[in-house]
Formats: C-alpha cells, sequence, structure tokens
C-alpha cells in the first residue's frame, strides 16, 4: 500500500511540473544536438584524418597529433601567453565590471542609467574586425592619433607600435576592458538592483556611509555571482578572443611573441597545413585542461565557502 502511494505521489508530482518539462525540452533538444552529439567527433583528434575514409575509418595515431602543440618552442609561448592573458582579463574585467555595476546602480535618474547602460555596452556590439581598425586608427605610424597629436603634445616621439611586442600586453588588457566590461556589468547590476532596499535603509540608520554599505552589504551578496562567473572563465582560459588576437594586431608577425596564443597558432597551422585532426587534437586539450580547472576552482572554493560552490 506504501508503495502504492508512493508510486501516485510521483506521478502526480510529474505531472504537476509537466509544463516546466515541456518548457526544458527546447532547451535540452539545443544542448544534445549543438552540444553532446558532435562530441563523438572527438575521435578525429586520435586519428589521421583522411576525408575519403570519413571520422571513423581514418587511420588511427594515438597523440601523434598532440606533439604538434608541444613539440617546438612556440608551444611554450602560446600557452603562456592564453593563461596570463586570460587571468587579466579574468581578474581587471572582473573588478572594473563591479565597479561600473556598483557606480551605475547609485544613480538615482532612470533615464540617465539607461544612456549610460547603452554606452557602455555599444562597444561589445561592435565586431572584431572594426575594432581592429579602431585601434589602427590610433596606433598607426604615419597617421595615428598617439603619434600625431599625444606623443608630440609630450614631447615623446613617435613609436611603431605594430613593431614593437613590449607595447601589446597593455594595449591587448585595455581593449578587452573597453569591449567587454560595459556586457560583463549587466550580470553584476541585475544582482545589485535585486538586493533588498531595506538593507541600506537598516545600514543607512546605523549610520553607514555609502562605502561601508558597499564593502559590507553590496560586495557580500555579490560574492556568489562573482565567484560563479570566474569559475565560469577559469573553464575557458586556454581559450582566447580569437577576434582579439589575431584581428587587432593584424596578424602582424613581428607581434608573435605577444599576441599569439593556442587559438591564433592552430588557425595559423591550420592554414598552412590544412591538417583538421591537429585542430581537433587543439580543441580536445583545450577543453580537457578547462575541464579540469572548474572542477578543482569549485573543489577549492566548496572548501572555502560550500555555498558558493556550483555543485
Amino acid at each position: 500500500m506504501e508503495k502504492v502511494a508512493t508510486k501516485k505521489t510521483g506521478l502526480k508530482k510529474i505531472t504537476s511540473y509537466m509544463p516546466l518539462y515541456l518548457m526544458m525540452l527546447p532547451g535540452l533538444l539545443y544542448l544534445f544536438i549543438n552540444n553532446y552529439l558532435p562530441m563523438a567527433g572527438l575521435v578525429v583528434a586520435f586519428k589521421n584524418y583522411n576525408a575519403r575514409k570519413g571520422i571513423f575509418g581514418s587511420d588511427w595515431v594515438g597523440f601523434e597529433n598532440f606533439k604538434y602543440l608541444f613539440k617546438t618552442t612556440d608551444g611554450w609561448v602560446i600557452t603562456r601567453n592564453t593563461i596570463l592573458y586570460n587571468f587579466a582579463f579574468i581578474v581587471i574585467n572582473t573588478v572594473l565590471a563591479v565597479l561600473v555595476a556598483i557606480l551605475l546602480s547609485e544613480l538615482t535618474a532612470k533615464f540617465r542609467t539607461k544612456i549610460y547602460q547603452s554606452v557602455i555596452l555599444l562597444p561589445f556590439l561592435i565586431s572584431s574586425v572594426i575594432v581592429s581598425y579602431l585601434v589602427f586608427a590610433f596606433m598607426s605610424a604615419e597617421s595615428g592619433f598617439l603619434n600625431n597629436t599625444v606623443l608630440p603634445a609630450l614631447g615623446l616621439e613617435p613609436i611603431a607600435w605594430y613593431n614593437e611586442p613590449k607595447y601589446w600586453p597593455i594595449i591587448l588588457i585595455v581593449v578587452s576592458a573597453w569591449k567587454t566590461v560595459g556586457y560583463n556589468c549587466i550580470i553584476y547590476l541585475a544582482t545589485i538592483v535585486g538586493i533588498d532596499r531595506g538593507y541600506y535603509e537598516a545600514a543607512s540608520l546605523e549610520g553607514a556611509g555609502k562605502l561601508q554599505q558597499i564593502w559590507h552589504i553590496t560586495l557580500p551578496l555579490l560574492k556568489p555571482v562573482i565567484i560563479l562567473l570566474t569559475m565560469l572563465a577559469l573553464g575557458r582560459i586556454f581559450y582566447s578572443d580569437f577576434g582579439l588576437f589575431y584581428q587587432v594586431p593584424q596578424n602582424q608577425g613581428a607581434l608573435y611573441s605577444t599576441t599569439n596564443t593556442i587559438d591564433t597558432y592552430v588557425y595559423r597551422g591550420l592554414l598552412q597545413l590544412g591538417n583538421i585532426s591537429m585542430s581537433s587534437a587543439a580543441g580536445l586539450y583545450q577543453s580537457v585542461v578547462g575541464f579540469i580547472l572548474v572542477l578543482g576552482s569549485n573543489l577549492w572554493v566548496r572548501r572555502l565557502d560550500k555555498n558558493s560552490a556550483i555543485f
């Protein structure tokens, strides 16, 4: 009797949640078709792909395709660049996005707030090709704004920006922040707007200033979101913004030491060799390392604060 009652209760729950299951169905189908079904193609990373034999008929080569990434001195350079740039992007862009979100949340005029939100979001909507031309307009050796206006006003000599690799870590970090901070701050701003105003009113009655309210209320309540987005970003620390690293430096060979990443290296390799198996090996390498980083960071966060972990 108890089993029958339990089954009836289970069926009743499923029936009551049926509309939610139906709403989930398109998303689950999309994930299965777009994310899980293509995973069978990962086998290409371990094969010498031949279009005539197909993916599963091509010859096995084991880990030979992975040697492409590590057998040259470029392997260290592209791995270093990819990790350090992404680490800088995660830290700097997160700090700036949180700061901008807090500043926007303090604005009382709604019309002005919407104007500011639209202005800072606009760079994210601009394609990398256009961004590369905007950067060129600033950095061009002959007609650039910096060489013709800013540097002469400061009494400095013009700089051949596209021949000097040492300047590009700063340039790429600035361009990345300009392009993505407006988009990244949206989630933080939505979280701040959702915080109960009663906390701030109570703090104000206790004599807390604006900075104290931000430090003791806003930032602690933002912490779970910051940790979640940071862990998701860590999962893609072996990937790079292809447009940022390929289009903005305009594929200048003199800048490869500071602009070459795994994605751009593989792309250039594909252009020269046309080897799909090597490209698949690089993609699998990036995915596996990213997966390990997400698990490791989640385990670390779980030890520090169980409630802030993803799982």
